[in-house]
């Protein structure tokens, strides 16, 4: 035993840096381990890894050192098979406590989330509350968290990386279990991360323009009396269907960018939000009532003190983690399982290739102009861009009236996409639909008794086209949900590695909304027109997360800031990141469009998962072809909550890297090029033979 204990002394060693400033001393960690090490046959390392990083979060409140010991004596497993044992019992009781827990946070946010329900005040107050706030200092008081520490210790992302093949999905799921408590925070101080962000999310999404409200400078009205858009999303999306229109489209564009900067600027009146009183000029940033136009006030850098509030939010957690000691730490390196700098490496790699002016060239050659900010959002590659959006509107009201007719007409939509009849109904039975307040979003479940969440917009005149659209996507993270919740290996397995893997899934589904409406069949260059919008869309969203990241390092590096200096600093930042990634495509400087995205101000750094989306989605789409898409997708999402980089090894056979996909890319935009130039040719010959 002594000379096991000399062996595994560099891991004690390593892991002083922890404990030294801690309640456990050096020599009672060491006395602590010889005597665990007589009682138990679990390995040597495993036992000092234990101890070490129990010791790291006992403190004196939880006993003497003595009394320490006594408990790491009792409390470590004697042998494999108890510890086997004890994590099947921890599977189901933590199943019971998180699943009923997300139980009850989604039905005290029904009003919040869904529509139908009056609003009250105190909504919003139900909605924040978190009946897990004081979840981890229970586990701790009970010393539960110990129990888990000492048998079930935390591994790093290296060590993760370098055992990734070698672990059994039973071994993973210990890995994951010593995930789960790695740090003491407070209840208050998570209360606090919640009202925070609660706060953020309710203000986004009441954030309408009035669209029939809105003129051009020329006085002109281009939308209808009914259309509220959210910001971001709702605006964007007008933005992108606006390519459809040859007469009024670049108008409509040029109007709702102005209306995007008012946003970031934080210069738009706050009378035309959600507002219905004036008419509001965006360019001239004037609103009448009569002929007099008056500048109304602002919210006086609202956006941005939301932003801020989520920021000192989650810096107050920072001195309760041991190894992660800002935020953004905790997001890349245990949220995301990504280094920030290989993040980073992969962003700048991609929008710094020379193809993407060759696909530019291409969208600017489609549009007959030169590009604008805006054409970040360009459109023109998908099938739908050639479709009116009120004729999409039309079928999918008429398809969809209500929310009953989209629940009953699921099954059908995963039977066409290749899930067998048997599978569509069971995962239909997993998933619940509900009108969304919002944009939509996806709701997973924490227990195989209970269901997924679907929610997107249904008005009351039945499902638009943008609705639907969001729908799929939602669905995709759903169908994710069910596999990964109800067909990995233990309850510690359970979901994906990080957000980036739902998200691809969901980019796959979305990208067949046309083929589930019946609209522009799939053709031979369908593909190398998707993968240009995907391209497109990667590029944009890189930049947007990138802006994410930096405002974060802006925001640790002045930690007594305001409003009003971060809004300056955003703008900076957003020009910055502009004229390094965009302005040599764009051929123009100084655009603050990447600021617009309402990600930023309500979910803390969660932007980075769209782009590896992305990226994720080309290797997993690439991998799919001509193969049966229900059995793969089943298959590649039952996997279990593996590390990024191992979970894509396993499910497609290659790592994460943006080099296929720019050459691919490449290869489309050449292919896209010729093939358009050969249409272009045959009407003319067309032309002239009419004549």
């Amino acid at each position: 035993m002594k000379k096991i204990a000399s062996t595994f002394a560099f891991i004690l060693l390593a892991m002083f840096a922890i404990a030294d400033n801690s309640y456990i001393s050096k020599n009672i960690i060491l006395r602590t381990v010889n005597s665990v090490q007589k009682e138990s046959r679990l390995s040597g390392q495993l036992i000092n890894r234990g101890v070490t990083q129990a010791a790291a979060l006992w403190t004196e409140a939880d006993g003497t050192a003595e009394e320490f010991t006594a408990f790491c004596v009792e409390n470590t497993c004697k042998n494999a098979a108890d510890r086997e044992l004890l994590f099947s019992r921890l599977c189901d009781n933590f199943e019971a406590i998180l699943g009923h827990n997300n139980r009850v946070t989604i039905e005290l946010s029904l009003p919040v989330h869904v529509s139908g329900y009056p609003s009250l005040p105190i909504d919003e107050l139900f909605a924040a509350y978190d009946g897990l706030s004081h979840f981890t200092d229970d586990m701790f008081n009970n010393k539960i968290a110990f129990i888990i520490i000492l048998n079930f210790p935390h591994y790093t992302l290296k060590e993760k990386s370098e055992n990734a093949a070698k672990w059994s999905s039973l071994e993973w799921g210990y890995a994951r279990l010593g995930d789960l408590f790695t740090a003491r925070v407070p209840a208050d101080v998570q209360q606090n991360i919640t009202a925070a962000t609660t706060a953020a999310d309710n203000y986004i999404a009441n954030y309408n323009i009035c669209m029939n409200k809105v003129k051009s400078n020329d006085g002109q009205l281009f939308w209808t009396k009914d259309l509220k858009l959210i910001s971001h999303w709702g605006l964007r999306d007008e933005l992108k269907a606006a390519y459809a229109d040859p007469y009024n489209g670049l108008k409509k564009q040029q109007l709702i960018y102005d209306i995007m900067k008012r946003i970031i600027e934080q210069s738009i009146p706050k009378d035309v939000i959600n507002g219905t009183k004036y008419y509001w000029y965006p360019s001239a940033n004037l609103m009448y009532l009569d002929k007099t136009g008056i500048i109304g006030p602002t919210e006086k850098n609202a956006r941005y003190q939301y932003l801020l509030n989520n920021f000192r939010a989650e810096k107050a957690a920072d001195a309760y983690y041991a190894d992660s000691s800002t935020f953004i730490d905790r997001r890349f390196n245990d949220d995301l399982e990504f280094s920030l700098n290989d993040i980073e490496r992969l962003f700048t790699a991609f929008m710094s290739a020379p193809e993407v002016k060759q696909v530019a060239s291409l969208i600017s050659k489609k549009l007959d102009r030169k590009l604008q900010p805006f054409d970040i959002w360009y459109n023109g590659f998908k099938n739908r861009s050639d479709v009116n959006e009120s004729s999409l509107d039309a079928k999918t009201r008429a398809k969809y009236p209500n929310k009953e007719s989209f629940v009953a007409d699921l099954p059908n939509i995963l039977q066409t996409m290749g899930f067998t009849p048997e599978k569509a109904r069971f995962i239909c039975e997993h998933v619940t639909v509900d009108a969304s307040v919002g944009a939509g979003h996806a709701w997973e479940s924490r227990m195989k008794s209970d269901n997924s969440r679907l929610r997107t917009r249904i008005g009351d005149n039945g499902m638009d086209y943008k609705g639907f659209n969001i729908g799929i996507h939602e669905f995709g993270h759903n169908v994710e949900q069910t596999f990964s919740l109800h067909n990995v290996p233990n309850y510690f397995l359970a979901g994906v590695p990080n957000t980036a893997f739902t998200e691809a899934l969901a980019f796959t589904f979305q990208q067949h909304d046309l083929e589930l409406l019946g609209v522009n069949a799939q053709d031979t260059m369908s593909a190398y027109y998707d993968l240009l919008d995907n391209f497109w869309g990667c590029y944009e969203i890189m930049g947007v997360s990138l802006l994410d990241i930096r405002i974060w390092q802006w925001m640790y590096a002045h930690p007594d800031a305001d409003a009003a200096a971060l809004k300056d600093a955003v703008l900076q930042l957003s020009k910055d990141i502009w004229n390094e990634f965009y302005a040599p495509v764009f051929k123009s400087k100084d655009q603050t469009i990447l600021a617009v995205y309402s990600h930023i101000i309500i979910d803390p750094l969660y932007l980075t998962a769209y782009p590896l989306g992305y990226l994720i989605s080309f290797q997993l789409q690439d991998y799919f072809k001509d193969k049966d898409l229900g059995a793969e997708v089943e298959r590649i999402y039952s996997q279990g909550c593996l590390i990024p980089q191992y979970w894509l090894q396993k499910a497609v056979g290659t790592k994460l890297t943006v080099t296929p996909f720019v050459k691919a890319a490449a290869n489309a935009a050449h292919v896209v090029q010729d093939y358009e130039k050969q249409q272009e040719e045959a009407a003319k010959k067309t032309k002239k033979g009419k004549k």
